[in-house]
C-alpha cells in the first residue's frame, strides 16, 4: 500500500521570486492525484521538493512520520527509496540500452545478484509493455516508449510513492491515452500513491481520484476529483474549458482592466463540461482507491453538470455502479475473473 504525503505551509522562492507560498495538502495513500496549473506555476518545483531535490524555504513535508526537509542526509537517502520518479523526458542514459537503464537503480542501490536483477527488470518491462525491446538504445525508440522505459525504471525498487512529471509532454493524444490507462492499471496492481503533474485536461478529467490546482503562487484547491470538476471557481472553469477569457493570462494573471474589457465583450470562462467517467483498470477490477461515481457530489449537495458520468455507450454510471460492484463481488465469490464493464471507463 502507498504512503500518505502531508504538506503543511510549504513555501519556495528563488531569490526575490516566490514560486508558491503556504501550500498545504494531503495526498491520500494508495490513490491517484493530479496537480494542474498554468505554465510557470511551479508544479515541477513542487515535485522536486517532495522528493528532497529542492529544499523549501518554510513548511513541512511529512512522509509517514518523517519530515523530509529536516532529515539528516542518511535518513533523507533512505526515505527517497520510497519514491519512484518519472521525469518529463524519461531521463534515460543515451549510451545504455533499455535493459541497463532500467537495471541502473537496482545496481546502484541494492546488492541483488544479476539473476535477481534480470528477473525484476523483465517483470517491470512486461508491466509497461516493453518486453523484446531490452537491447534498444533510447535514440532508437519513440517518445512513448521512452516514457514507458522511464516508468519501468521508476518501478524497479517497488516504490510506495510514484511522482510523474508531465507524462503527456511530447506525446500525441493516442499515446497519452494509452499511458493514462497504464497508470490506472499499475495503481490497481501495486496500490502505490501516485502524484501526476500535467497540463492535459483529458488526463485530469479521467484518471485521478483527487485533483489540485496551483495558480498565482497558491494552491487554489485540492480534493476529490468531483470537487474540482464541479467547481465554480473562475480560474478552474477557464482552465478546464481552455478558454481565452478568464483570470489566466499569457504570462501571469490578467489585470482588472483586461477582465473588465472581456466582460464588456461578453466573453466568459464558459459553463462546466460534464464530469467524465473515471478510467477503469483494463481487466475490469475495482481499484482499492476507487470511489462510487457521483458520491462526492451527492454527499455535498452539489448538482454535477448535465451529462456527467455518462460513458460513450450512453450508460449512466451513477445508476450502473451498484450493479457492477455486485457483479464483481459475485464473480469473486465463485472464483471467477472480474468482468469488464464493456469499456475502459466507469
Amino acid at each position: 500500500m502507498g504512503v500518505e504525503i502531508r504538506v503543511e505551509g510549504l513555501t519556495k522562492a528563488f531569490g526575490r521570486q516566490t514560486i508558491w507560498q503556504d501550500v498545504s495538502l494531503t495526498v491520500p495513500a494508495g490513490e491517484i492525484s493530479v496537480l494542474l496549473g498554468p505554465s510557470g506555476t511551479g508544479k515541477s518545483v513542487f515535485l522536486k521538493s517532495l522528493v528532497g531535490l529542492l529544499k523549501p524555504d518554510r513548511g513541512h513535508i511529512w512522509i509517514g512520520d518523517r519530515d523530509l526537509p529536516y532529515l539528516p542526509e542518511h535518513q533523507l537517502y533512505e526515505t527517497r527509496k520510497l519514491f519512484g520518479v518519472l521525469f518529463q523526458d524519461g531521463a534515460l542514459f543515451g549510451s545504455m540500452n533499455l535493459y541497463d537503464n532500467i537495471a541502473f537503480p537496482l545496481r546502484e542501490h541494492t546488492k541483488k545478484s544479476e539473476s535477481d536483477i534480470r528477473r525484476v527488470v523483465m517483470e517491470k518491462m512486461d508491466m509497461v509493455g516493453l518486453l523484446g525491446s531490452e537491447n534498444k538504445l533510447p535514440g532508437e525508440i519513440s517518445g512513448g516508449m521512452k516514457k514507458r522505459a522511464g516508468l519501468a525504471r521508476a518501478l524497479v525498487l517497488d516504490p510506495e510513492i510514484l511522482l510523474v512529471d508531465e507524462p503527456d509532454s511530447g506525446l500525441d493524444p493516442v499515446r497519452t491515452a494509452l499511458l493514462n490507462q497504464l497508470f490506472i492499471d499499475l495503481n490497481a496492481q501495486i496500490n502505490a500513491t501516485f502524484l501526476i503533474v500535467t497540463h492535459d485536461i483529458n488526463t485530469a478529467r479521467t484518471i485521478p481520484d483527487n485533483i489540485g490546482m496551483l495558480y498565482r503562487r497558491e494552491l487554489v484547491m485540492f480534493g476529490p476529483r468531483e470537487m474540482l470538476l464541479s467547481s465554480e471557481e473562475p480560474v478552474v472553469r477557464q482552465f478546464l474549458n481552455a478558454r481565452r477569457a478568464g483570470p489566466i493570462g499569457m504570462s501571469e494573471e490578467k489585470d482588472v482592466s483586461e477582465l473588465e474589457a472581456e466582460s464588456k465583450m461578453g466573453l466568459d470562462v464558459g459553463t462546466l463540461p460534464p464530469i467524465q467517467p473515471q478510467l477503469m483498470p483494463s481487466d475490469g477490477r475495482i481499484r482499492a482507491a476507487q470511489h462510487a461515481p457521483g458520491a462526492w457530489c451527492a454527499a455535498h449537495g452539489v448538482t454535477p453538470p448535465p451529462g456527467s458520468f455518462v460513458d460513450d455507450l450512453g450508460r449512466n454510471w451513477v445508476e450502473e455502479w451498484p450493479r457492477y460492484v455486485a457483479s464483481q463481488q459475485a464473480a469473486a465469490m465463485h472464483g471467477g475473473q472480474p468482468g469488464h464493464p464493456g469499456g475502459a471507463q466507469y
